[in-house]
């Protein structure tokens, strides 16, 4: 199965109304995010950046990311996130990643199964996405706790809606690790 690393709205500034709670999540979150992205680049899957253009319309990512990365608050928790050449980065205008984006194409491009997402927040962006990507017949698995939230009892509630009603995996970044390298592994010997 191929799979992608969608990584959602890690670059925030946090200067908005549930910006703390969303920080104090990223700072106990960020470990397992930064887990989750080394293990894709040993397995070699392909890592995807959909940021929420933060009412910017220039289409100027690494701008953003730049800018997120200068902010005076959160900018050294999210630096370990920060893409690498060949990473692919679209900006999005709304909640789901699919959403008036491009998305779709570059993953049909890349022949993608399986959606691996990480990133905030959980009970809407992340969840949301989802959602699209179920409705655009990919298998999707939700590293939980490579997932900021502002809310951890909303956080919850969407990610059981998302396994039980949505059919979505859930996971954590130790078992994706623990997989890749088992898949790595596994493809290496046999070729």
């Amino acid at each position: 199965m191929k799979d992608v690393l969608l990584i959602v709205d890690v670059f925030n500034d946090f200067d908005h109304e549930d910006g703390d709670d969303l920080f104090a999540s990223f700072c106990e979150r960020v470990p397992a995010m930064v887990e989750a992205i080394a293990a894709a680049r040993v397995a070699v899957i392909p890592i995807v950046y959909v940021n929420d253009q933060l009412e910017r319309w220039d289409a100027d990512a690494p701008r953003l990311v730049r800018s997120a990365l200068a902010a005076r608050s959160g900018g050294e928790v999210i630096a370990p996130l920060a893409p690498e050449p060949g990473d692919r980065f679209v900006l999005k205008p709304r909640y789901s990643a699919f959403d008036h984006t491009a998305l779709a194409l570059l993953l049909q491009e890349l022949e993608i199964e399986r959606i691996l997402l990480i990133g905030s927040a959980t009970e809407g962006c992340i969840v949301q996405t989802g959602i699209d990507a179920r409705e655009a017949g990919f298998k999707v698995t939700i590293v939980a706790d490579a997932c900021a939230t502002t809310d951890p009892g909303l956080a919850e509630i969407a990610l059981r809606y998302a396994e039980e009603v949505g059919g979505m995996r859930i996971s954590d970044a130790s078992s994706l690790a623990a997989g890749m390298r088992l898949d790595s592994h596994t493809t290496r010997s046999v070729t």
